[in-house]
């Protein structure tokens, strides 16, 4: 799941920076990429703190 998410980041930031020709709209397109990897990361945290806490707790 993680990495279809990253994948689709990263494929969205990708196409829209190849269609946009126009500099503000490539600096908009950056910023929210950025957003997005965050986002993206801030999941994938939260899931592996899930996981290291179930885990713990059954040792």
């Amino acid at each position: 799941m993680e990495k279809f998410i990253l994948g689709a980041v990263l494929g969205m930031a990708g196409g829209a920076l190849i269609v946009a020709n126009n500099c503000k709209v490539r600096n908009l397109v950056k910023k929210n990429q950025e957003d997005l990897m965050q986002k993206a990361e801030q999941y994938i945290d939260s899931k592996l703190e899930k996981m290291e806490g179930g885990s713990q707790s059954q040792s």
